[in-house]
């Protein structure tokens, strides 16, 4: 018998498809996933948004436990899963971003940053001697064309969204922005949507967490993380 068809064999190798045409390793990251903090990204004409869920042990240095990083001044993302993995991706993000600016003289597109990340989380479905990475990523940003939200998939797949979200309450989420999320909202509606999407979600799974917020105006083009002080305005904003 071949050590290719042992029972148990397409477990162990993550770069050997099953009989049924599944990579494994690739599936059990999903439920990984699954477990995060739930992050969103949302976007509307004045700009986009990322949202948070934000867990901290007691005595912890909450900087410390940040979902939502800048890539560029123009560019963040929002991370679910392994936050050492992805940390390696972020550092190659930045580290693409800086390249871009040095050889054109100009900031690297949304969509490319994203492309090149999901490369990245492609090359370990596909290698031996590896595991797939533990982690998703939402890339918001605006660039010559406007804002963009995309989603990267540990398969080494990525997807243009106008709002969508990951983690432990993507499904209510997920059914709150189908029903309220509209085409032409303001930027403050969008974060107020946001806020409350996360909200009715820690509700849901009756947990709380802090909820950090940042921005990207098309205006400016420039990422902003909102302070507590903001984050709390607009939270009393939204239905109790």
């Amino acid at each position: 018998m071949s050590a290719f068809t042992r029972p148990g064999t397409y477990d162990y190798n993550a770069t050997v498809f099953s009989p049924d045409g599944r990579l494994y390793q690739v599936e059990y990251v999903t439920e990984l996933l699954n477990r995060g903090a739930t992050i969103i990204g949302i976007k509307c004409p004045e700009g986009v948004v990322l949202a948070s869920e934000e867990n901290a042990e007691p005595l912890e240095e909450t900087e410390h436990s940040l979902k939502i990083f800048q890539i560029d001044n123009h560019i963040g993302v929002a991370i679910v899963g392994l936050g050492s993995d992805a940390r390696i991706l972020i550092q190659k993000a930045r580290e693409e971003a800086q390249s871009n600016k040095l050889t054109y003289d100009e900031p690297i597109d949304v969509e490319t940053i994203t492309k090149k990340s999901s490369n990245i989380q492609q090359v370990y479905t596909q290698h031996g001697g590896g595991r797939p990475f533990g982690a998703a990523l939402i890339v918001a940003g605006v660039d010559k064309t406007g804002p963009h939200i995309f989603c990267t998939h540990q398969s080494g797949t990525y997807k243009a969204y106008k709002a969508t979200s990951l983690g432990a309450g993507r499904e209510t989420v997920q059914t709150q922005l189908i029903e309220q999320y509209k085409e032409n909202m303001t930027l403050n509606d969008t974060i107020i949507l946001a806020i409350n999407c996360l909200k009715n979600s820690m509700e849901t799974r009756q947990t709380t967490a802090k909820i950090t917020i940042a921005i990207i105006p098309t205006t400016t083009k420039q990422i902003k993380i909102l302070t507590d002080t903001e984050t709390e305005k607009f939270i009393n904003q939204t239905p109790s």
